[in-house]
């Protein structure tokens, strides 16, 4: 809410009758503090709004090259809350120099899990230079509370000056920075927490067959009653496996959300993969999920056959012109 409302600000005296100059362009699946501050920005500066469809980025190019307004910001998501997927990091990357956008990335899920220095999706596809601002979490990988925004200088100054939820919020307890930075710091030195993350991805996705390129697997059950009739009898087998539902996800697509941490041991997989249903390992991801192949594994994974197998299987996919989209 703060980075957004902040670029749609209009400097005084520079108000015309249409308000912010700026139009946003949104995923259709960004998580809900993206939405909630784009209609804040929409509200407040009456900045013109754009949903593309999830991760389209046809759909995206179509819609930046109608668009009249003078400046541009496409926000998303890196890695997807609900679905597991990534954004199109290098193709983001290719419109952005098109088109001559600020590109605005979330990356509440990439950070300290993704890119060789736990820099996020964006290291992990070498693509840092081209995004603008990065929004992130300290309350997951890093496991405190709070968050953070990574700009320029200038673009600092401007957020601090004039992003309300900032100026208008308290600042963080000193204990809580003090924790937070303490881990970035465990987690730079001990890399094989992250390491542990991805090994247990891979083995995960061999043991049930199915596609899954990051941290968070979801199980689609379409059902919300099914959903969690099998969240309820995993957690009497020792596992807690949210059952996600209306309206977190669209109608017709409750899941099961399972997410891996480095706390996480081969064997609790080997457990869960022995505790899922035979129906539920028939499932696979959401149906708003169209596989896209892993570019980056950490160096220690290299040689594993995870890349190899998700590529072929992606391959498949395409070969079958499958097009799963959300409705809008």
């Amino acid at each position: 809410m703060a980075v957004l409302t902040a670029i749609t600000s209009v400097v005084p005296g520079k108000r015309g009758s249409g308000g912010s100059p700026v139009a946003i362009f949104s995923d259709a699946l960004n998580h809900a503090s993206i939405v909630d501050g784009v209609r804040v920005a929409q509200r407040q500066s009456n900045a013109e709004v754009h949903v593309y469809r999830h991760n389209d980025m046809m759909h995206l190019h179509q819609l930046l090259t109608n668009c009249k307004r003078e400046r541009k910001v496409v926000v998303t998501d890196s890695l997807f809350s609900m679905d597991g997927d990534f954004a199109p990091l290098k193709e983001l990357a290719a419109l952005r120099k098109r088109h001559g956008f600020l590109l605005v990335i979330d990356e509440a899920h990439g950070t300290l899990v993704c890119g060789e220095n736990g820099g996020g999706v964006a290291e992990a596809f070498g693509v840092q230079g081209h995004v603008d601002i990065h929004v992130g979490t300290l309350s997951k990988a890093i496991g405190c509370h709070g968050g953070f925004i990574a700009s320029s200088r200038k673009w600092k100054q401007w957020i601090q000056s004039r992003g309300r939820s900032f100026i208008f919020s308290t600042a963080l307890p000193v204990p809580v920075v003090a924790a937070a930075h303490a881990a970035i710091m465990v987690a730079k030195k001990e890399k094989w927490r992250q390491h542990n993350v991805w090994a247990l991805v891979r083995q995960f996705s061999e043991a049930t067959g199915l596609i899954f390129t990051s941290p968070i697997a979801p199980i689609l059950f379409g059902d919300a009653d099914a959903a969690l009739e099998a969240s309820r009898k995993l957690l009497k087998m020792g596992f807690h496996v949210p059952a996600i539902r209306p309206p977190t996800v669209p109608v017709g697509s409750s899941r099961l959300r399972i997410t891996f941490s480095a706390g996480h041991t081969a064997a609790d997989v080997e457990a869960l993969v022995k505790a899922l249903p035979v129906w539920a390992k028939k499932k696979g991801p959401s149906p708003n999920f169209l596989p896209t192949p892993v570019s980056w594994f950490p160096s220690s994974l290299e040689k594993v056959a995870t890349q190899k197998c998700l590529h072929e299987k992606h391959e498949k996919v395409q070969d079958k012109q499958v097009r799963l989209r959300p409705k809008l």
